[in-house]
Formats: C-alpha cells, structure tokens, sequence
C-alpha cells in the first residue's frame, strides 16, 4: 500500500514532533519532512513533491498562506491543507483562493483531524461544519452582492495597496516599497498577497499588468 507523504510546516517544534508522531502512527501516512516556516517548507516542497502539505498560517517570514500560493502554483498536484490557532474569516478565505483544500484549527481532536487529511487526499474539503457554515454563509452574501456589479474590472484597492502595487509596476522590490511608504516589509507583503488576491493573479508582474488594463493606477 503506498503511504501518503506529509510535509508538516510549523515553526513550533512540540507541536510540528507531536503531530508527526501521529501521522507516523497510522499504517497509511509517513511524515518525509518538517519545517521551520513558510520559505523552507516552499524549498522542501520542490525537493521532495509530498502528497500533502500540513501548513501552519502564522509562520515568521513567509508566512503559510504565501507558502501554500507559491506551492500550489509550482506543484498544484500537492494538497495544502492549513493549520491555526484561531478561525479568522480573512484568514480563511484567503488560504482557499489560493489552493488549500482544507482549513484546521489546531485544537481538533486527532481522530478527527486523521479523517479530515485522509478525505482531502480524495478530493474533499477538509473544513470543520462550523467554518464550512460561515463560508456558504459569506457566498451567499457575496450571490447578493455580486449581481449589481455588471463590470467585471470592479476591484477594490484600497490607497495603500495602490501605492505598493503602483510601486512595484515599477520595478520597486519589497525593501524599497517598504522604505519609500515607511512601513515594515511584512506589511508590504501582505499588501502584496491582497491585491494578488483581489486581482485574481499569481505574480506582481501579472498583478502590475492587469491594474493597467483596468486602469487603476493611472499610466
């Protein structure tokens, strides 16, 4: 029987040892790797191409949710199922456009958190009732929403992503956005990610490309 490979991402050591003990526990799942945060579980992805990707959203530096972006953009075939303390909407909504199949608070029982990645790997969302409940609950808004908005180049951007992204259109890296806006690299970033989001596009160059053609950054 071929076991499905994890790759666990959390810069919490007990908790990332205790759940690979878990996983390893289970005749059909074997942990092959562990990192520390979003960048190395970016570069250990590449190498190692697991079945699944356990992430946790609140990593230093690249944080899960940019982790789970790049990954499913370079190895979409791997599942990302996400791991958090807290059932933030923001947070939830994000991690599914940008590919997780799942979404996890860590205080879930093991039991049931075996199930959940076991139904992920057969194409089902690994989502508690309680988180699926407010996601029906934000589509049916956005169903009531969406109807009165004819024009498809509607997006809301607001004054600060404009800046960064106007920046970045032009060649700016984060460190200069950063400095140019006096604000911390870990706000550009997730200025970034919004308006990645917002704009339906995986890149800051298609990002720049398609505020253009909608004209939201005046050239």
């Amino acid at each position: 029987m071929n076991k499905i490979t994890i790759l666990l991402a959390d810069d919490h050591n007990l908790f990332r040892e205790g759940l690979a003990g878990i996983l390893n526990s289970q005749p059909d799942m074997q942990v092959i790797g562990q990192a520390n945060d979003g960048l190395e579980a970016i570069l250990m992805a590449e190498d190692l191409k697991p079945d699944l990707v356990l992430m946790d959203i609140q990593m230093p530096g690249c944080d899960g949710l940019e982790a789970t972006r790049k990954i499913k953009n370079e190895i979409p075939k791997t599942v990302v199922v996400m791991l958090t303390v807290r059932d933030e909407d923001e947070k939830l909504f994000e991690a599914i456009k940008f590919g997780a199949q799942g979404y996890l608070l860590k205080s879930i029982r093991s039991r049931e958190m075996l199930d959940m990645v076991r139904g992920a790997m057969r194409g089902e969302a690994a989502i508690s009732p309680r988180l699926a409940s407010r996601m029906l609950d934000e589509f049916r808004r956005m169903s009531r929403i969406l109807p009165a908005q004819s024009d498809d180049d509607i997006v809301d951007l607001t004054l600060r992503e404009q800046e960064v992204l106007a920046l970045a259109a032009s060649g700016a890296a984060d460190k200069e956005i950063a400095s140019s806006l006096n604000i911390s690299l870990a706000t550009v970033k997730t200025h970034m990610r919004n308006i990645l989001a917002k704009l339906q596009v995986n890149s800051r160059r298609e990002a720049a490309r398609e505020a253009k053609r909608r004209g939201l950054l005046g050239f």
